[in-house]
């Protein structure tokens, strides 16, 4: 069942779209100062990217009632924009084209769109402008219906250039978001994964990212423990607020588990706080029992810290 979609999420969705409409000027009595509405501008588009193209293809492609369609069409036509001959398919149909004078009307129309574009962006800083775009991308992903279920978009690596650095921005905001912990944790986290990318051995120690439809949602490592060599150390497991409930979690401790059976450690060990409920009900459903927990004061709040260990059978 679909989660319940709170009021102010919905109200900034709308608040969005009534910005961007004015912004792109889509409620102007003409587009562009064309003369065209906005959904005629959008058929003599689809037109002139796909003619000759059925007067069916226009609708589905642009979600048109065929009687909506069918007048601004007809306008067309009785303009001298487009020209409309049978198919030779199929004599119930029609084929679109656009004459000379509907070419010209569009690339008025592309151009005008391309100089109103090229103003608005001209003002952004290059990393502005990708900003942008990339949120543009992230909206569009967002808002499409994925074909593929989350456990065949998920894919879990080895870590690469710049994987490190999303990981300690990452723990540093998410922490500070939902617990309110301090710097002390980020500059924990910092030192942790620094120690790991300076001195680590790639046969028994390892790092993963975990990405969604290409975007990073979460981070684990695996170190030697430092008091015992036959116990492999499990540290800095994060999942994204956008991917839980996805099993992403639970997909990159099993990489971990997977990974010191192979490097012949004899356990596994992790350090946690006992506010991570999350955390550790994964810990729990796979294996792994709670042998010693302390209070402490860290990270600006009095917690509970708590150790985990499992054999590996």
């Amino acid at each position: 069942m679909a989660a319940e979609v709170e009021t102010a999420q919905v109200e900034a969705v709308r608040a969005f779209n009534r910005y961007y409409t004015r912004r792109i000027g889509v409620l102007r009595e003409g587009l562009l100062d064309s003369g065209y509405s906005l959904t005629q501008a959008r058929v003599l588009f689809e037109l002139a990217q796909r003619e000759p193209v059925a007067a069916r293809a226009i609708g589905d492609a642009l979600e048109l009632d065929p009687g909506y369609l069918s007048r601004i069409l007809q306008g067309f036509v009785d303009a001298g924009l487009i020209a409309k001959t049978r198919s030779e398919q199929d004599a119930r149909s029609y084929v679109l084209t656009l004459s000379a004078l509907g070419r010209e009307a569009y690339a008025q129309l592309d151009r005008s769109s391309h100089r109103l574009t090229a103003d608005m962006l001209a003002p952004l800083s290059p990393p502005q402008r990708d900003r942008l775009l990339h949120a543009f991308v992230d909206i569009e992903d967002a808002l499409t219906p994925q074909t593929l279920p989350a456990a065949q978009r998920l894919l879990i690596r080895e870590r690469g250039i710049g994987d490190l650095g999303w990981a300690i921005e990452r723990h540093g905001r998410l922490y500070a978001d939902e617990y309110g912990w301090n710097q002390d944790f980020e500059a924990l986290v910092a030192k942790l994964f620094a120690d790991f990318a300076n001195q680590h051995d790639p046969q028994r120690e390892r790092c993963w990212i975990a990405e969604l439809d290409g975007e990073r949602v979460g981070c684990v490592f695996v170190v030697r423990n430092q008091e015992q060599a036959d116990t492999a150390q499990l540290r800095c497991l994060l999942v994204d607020p956008r991917a839980r409930g996805l099993g992403v979690g639970g997909r990159l401790v099993d990489t971990c588990l997977t990974f010191a059976r192979a490097a012949g450690y004899a356990r596994m060990r992790l350090w946690t706080n006992d506010i991570l409920i999350g955390a550790r009900r994964i810990y729990e459903q796979r294996g792994f029992h709670l042998i010693e927990q302390y209070p402490h004061h860290s990270f600006g709040h009095d917690l509970v810290g708590q150790i985990w260990e499992r054999a590996l059978d």
